[in-house]
């Protein structure tokens, strides 16, 4: 059983199948709509994004998702970003790429070299995780994986925040409040006191090139489950309970559907929604050790897609016609109420699709931590024609996590959403989603010589 069709859920349904191949039978336990977070929004006919939209270039499993389901990467439309602090424009990017560095260069000194040399190592030692995936090992707890990878500063880096690990490779006090500020705020909705390897993961997005799936990357999920014609059980889990069965652990998944309650027996579970008491009311029957609450909270988001005329004059352009900016991030400054707001376009764009110039009605998302109030949509915009809002619990709240939630709950049950307190992204959620198909596959058949072993990179390279 796979609790949960997000994108976690129909990642490990997909690589379950792969690894223990076409007679296993999946059921996928889905109260909502496949694809989880990964949500579109209609407007005036044409689909766009609410949630998770940009897919760093570096994300190998998914460019391969996109790969086997023949979807294709959405066409690119070049827009310019700029910095807001609630009064004026901090940094504002221009077309040229030089004199893009150059301001950078003016204002930070060589703070962003430094950032970018720090992201770049942190990236070049993640990037293991696809060797290692692909010969096989798995990792039984986060600790373990992020440990093969970077040892124990990838450790260390779950427990202090990006704002110390950043300042001490010699990037200045105000880059940091001006750019890294910006780009968490965008990003988790959180201060640069999120730890300092969810950071790095969120700064490699900001930097990097990133893409998105024509149609909507919802698609990715539905075209996963359609692939290992998982069978898709409409009804929200509400618990599991633990029998054995000649000395085997069997797990019953009690279930609530439109038909009433059900229930149905496994050897396998894995777990891919939250299981934090504010997000979910699970329990968990006849477990010894009992498995315990997951300490930890959630940072509310709330995503506001306006269609209309954006108030350039807020952001000191009187005449809209010479407003130059697409996306706009903002600073932690007390009196902003909105955390980032972009210009976007619709899942599907055609060869003849231009951008709206800053003085035509256009669709803006808007990121807050509270629903926008009359006032703050007037600030904001000149007028609207429709305002759509998705209140979600998104990401957890950094700061409050002292220790990584666990991989394993039981012999055969499995926890992914852990994940999410490393760092979340839709690629650390497939990077979880792989390890944790491997990590069943290599448990049910003993291979235990394939689990959480040491000194990975010199077998590796020996295997080779």
């Amino acid at each position: 059983a796979v609790v949960g069709a997000g994108l976690g859920g129909s990642a490990v349904t997909y690589f379950l199948q792969q690894h223990f191949g076409p007679q296993v039978q999946l059921d996928v336990y889905e109260p909502a709509g496949v694809g989880g977070r990964l949500a579109t929004v209609t407007v005036n006919k044409q689909q766009y994004e609410s949630r998770g939209a940009s897919i760093h270039a570096l994300s190998l499993h998914m460019q391969d998702f996109v790969k086997i389901l023949g979807l294709k990467h959405r066409r690119e439309v070049a827009g310019k970003s700029a910095i807001f602090s609630g009064e004026h424009f901090v940094l504002e990017e221009t077309d040229w790429y030089l004199l893009n560095l150059f301001r950078l260069w003016w204002h930070y000194g060589i703070s962003f070299l430094r950032l970018q040399m720090w992201v770049e190592e942190v990236m070049e030692k993640f990037m293991r995780i696809y060797k290692y995936q692909a010969h096989g090992y798995a990792f039984s707890s986060l600790e373990e994986l992020l440990r093969s990878l970077g040892g124990d500063t990838f450790i260390n880096m779950t427990q202090r925040s990006v704002a110390e690990s950043l300042l001490e490779v010699g990037v200045t006090q105000r880059f940091v409040d001006d750019v890294i500020a910006a780009v968490l705020r965008s990003s988790y909705g959180q201060s640069v006191l999120v730890p300092a390897f969810a950071g790095a993961m969120s700064l490699a997005g900001a930097q990097g090139s990133t893409w998105a799936v024509e149609g909507g990357n919802k698609l990715v999920c539905s075209g996963l489950l359609k692939l290992t014609k998982a069978n898709v059980i409409t009804a929200r889990v509400t618990g599991i309970s633990l029998h054995s069965s000649e000395g085997r652990a069997l797990y019953q998944v009690h279930y609530e559907g439109s038909e009433g309650p059900g229930s149905a027996f496994y050897d396998m579970v894995v777990v891919t929604t939250p299981l934090h008491p504010s997000r979910s009311n699970f329990t968990f029957e006849n477990f010894e050790p009992p498995i315990v609450d997951f300490p930890g909270a959630f940072q509310p988001s709330v995503t506001s897609v306006v269609h209309g005329y954006l108030n350039s004059s807020y952001f000191g352009f009187p005449d809209p016609k010479l407003f130059p900016f697409a996306s706009i991030l903002t600073t932690d400054t007390p009196n902003l109420f909105f955390n980032a707001m972009d210009n976007i376009c619709p899942v599907n764009i055609s060869a003849a699709f231009r951008r709206k110039q800053p003085q035509e009605a256009a669709v803006w998302r808007v990121l807050s931590q509270q629903p926008l109030d009359k006032q703050q949509l007037k600030t904001l915009f000149r007028s609207y024609y429709s305002v759509q809002v998705t209140e979600w619990q998104s990401y957890p709240r950094y700061d409050a996590a002292k220790s990584l939630p666990p991989i394993v709950l039981h012999e055969n049950l499995f926890y992914l959403s852990g994940v999410e307190w490393v760092a979340s992204s839709m690629e650390m959620i497939a990077v979880a989603a792989k390890n944790v198909a491997l990590l069943a596959y290599n448990r049910w058949h003993q291979e235990l010589e394939k689990i959480d072993q040491k000194d990975l990179m010199h077998k590796v390279k020996t295997e080779l």
